[in-house]
């Protein structure tokens, strides 16, 4: 009995310092703040990410996350779902090994030996800290480590998302993960862009959200307009602290909810406001509303049919295989090039307009003729889009992105599809693998050949004696004798 009771006292002490040791790991690997000398490396066991600073709640955490298996980048966390709030602005990813390492030294320092920084702070403070907003902050202390002033914070550097109470000004830019959209602020309006010809600035814009000033004017030289998600769930355009010029209000506006709000770009170039009840993200806000009104959600030359889904542009490439062009139409360049000049195959199609085409220029004309010419004759024109009754033409000077399909066949569109390089290199395979296949026939004649040779010499020495051309030679076995080479010589 008493060994039992002593088994039994062992393992609850066994376990009481397991738990202990296991708290004391977590909270070493997951600190509240971080001061010179802090320095941490990816840890080749966790496929997610790695928690290195967390706010004072335990909701964010400032952490490792992992991309694509072997790389990573450095991102804020909402923990309770996983999902990344900020994601440092890399020079290029880092690797999921050593010897990556972020450490603290005044400046937040994301670097490894071999390829040198991959970002940084820029700074000389003193702690870095998370707030319970998901803020991160470089701060400078004073003698008493007390806060005496902050010298960096990612709210001033957002990468795709917003959360509640964080400024966002004209002098940012949110952009979509997937590097193909933004958002930014205009004088007295918000817009989504579309990135366009690889060129830096916000691109081509899609989609325009202005200040409807219904309790405020925008007055020109009292400085930009900002915009701020508010947790009553409006996203308000301001130019003073007081009163919104516009508010776009969330579908919970001045509900209670339980938990926090973001607001998002996306991947398909939408502009998306979720709120957390506990368990999920509930979607709570969408600028388009429209699956068509979006800038491509059927892909490069695609078309999209409202309330029936996608298709191609040409009618006839099957739309399920996932891409209505090949690869090289999926580039962002012009047809000016030497190479480029005339490769292409003209596509016509009647019903087709633009998706929120009154953000675009046009031009007036009197025919689709005419229209078509003016881009047929224009090596940076990708198509256009003409309609009959106002005679308005407008010029496409990027890659075809998915148009909208309607009834009305006054509407008319002309697209160029390059086909200049995939025949080239299909012409280019197809005569080397001519020329492949000739050499190989000539390589078998010529094995044949040989092969017939020697079987007909090896014949003739196995039968006796044969003669040729006049002269009698003996067995095959005596070819190399020494009186058969004087024979072979005195005929020379």
């Amino acid at each position: 009995m008493e060994l039992a009771v002593n088994s039994v006292t062992h393992i609850f002490l066994i376990s009481i310092f397991l738990t202990n040791f296991c708290w004391f790991n977590i909270g070493a690997e997951t600190s509240k703040e971080l001061f010179k000398g802090f320095k941490a490396t990816p840890d080749p066991h966790i496929s997610t990410f790695q928690p290195l600073l967390t706010d004072s709640s335990g909701n964010y955490s400032l952490s490792f996350l992992r991309v694509e298996k072997d790389q990573l980048t450095l991102s804020i966390i909402h923990v309770p779902s996983s999902e990344s709030i900020w994601v440092a602005n890399l020079t290029h990813f880092a690797r999921w090994a050593d010897p990556t390492e972020l450490l603290f030294n005044g400046s937040l320092v994301l670097s490894d030996s071999r390829s040198g920084v991959f970002w940084s702070t820029q700074t000389n403070g003193d702690r870095v800290w998370l707030s319970n907003a998901s803020n991160l902050q470089v701060q400078k202390l004073d003698s008493g480590m007390r806060l005496n002033s902050v010298l960096w914070q990612s709210f001033d550097f957002p990468s795709d998302t917003l959360v509640e109470n964080q400024n966002f000004t004209s002098a940012m830019t949110l952009v979509s993960s997937n590097g193909l959209y933004s958002m930014s602020l205009g004088f007295d309006f918000f817009g989504l862009y579309a990135k366009s010809k690889d060129e830096p600035g916000s691109g081509r814009i899609y989609w325009k959200h202005k200040a409807l000033e219904a309790k405020a004017d925008v007055i020109e030289g009292q400085g930009p307009i900002y915009a701020v998600l508010k947790s009553d769930g409006f996203f308000g355009m301001y130019q003073n602290e007081s009163v919104p010029v516009d508010v776009e209000s969330f579908n919970s506006f001045q509900q209670p909810v339980s938990g926090v709000r973001r607001i998002r770009i996306e991947p398909d170039g939408n502009l998306k406001g979720y709120f957390w009840a506990g368990t999920s993200w509930i979607l709570d806000y969408q600028a388009i509303k429209e699956t068509c009104e979006l800038p491509s959600p059927c892909g490069i030359y695609g078309l999209c049919q409202p309330g029936k889904g996608c298709s191609c542009l040409d009618n006839s490439t099957d739309y399920n295989s996932g891409r209505c062009v090949s690869q090289e139409n999926q580039d962002s360049g012009d047809f000016c090039g030497v190479y480029d000049h005339k490769k292409y195959k003209g596509l016509s199609r009647n019903g087709v307009e633009l998706p929120n085409k009154e953000l675009m220029t046009y031009q007036k004309m009197v025919s689709f003729q005419e229209c078509q010419s003016a881009c047929e004759g224009n090596c940076t024109c990708w198509g256009v889009v003409y309609t009959n009754t106002s005679g308005f033409c407008y010029i496409l000077d990027y890659p075809i992105l998915s148009l909208v399909g309607v009834g009305d066949e006054s509407k008319m569109g002309f697209f160029k599809v390059r086909e200049g390089v995939g025949k080239d290199k299909v012409e280019v395979g197809l005569g080397v693998g001519i020329g492949l296949l000739c050499g190989a026939i000539l390589v078998f004649g010529g094995v044949i050949g040989l092969g017939l040779y020697r079987y007909r010499k090896r014949k003739r020495g196995v039968s006796g004696y044969v003669e040729e051309d006049g002269m009698v030679v003996g067995p095959y076995k005596e070819m190399g004798n020494a009186s058969f080479r004087s024979i072979e010589l005195s005929e020379r």
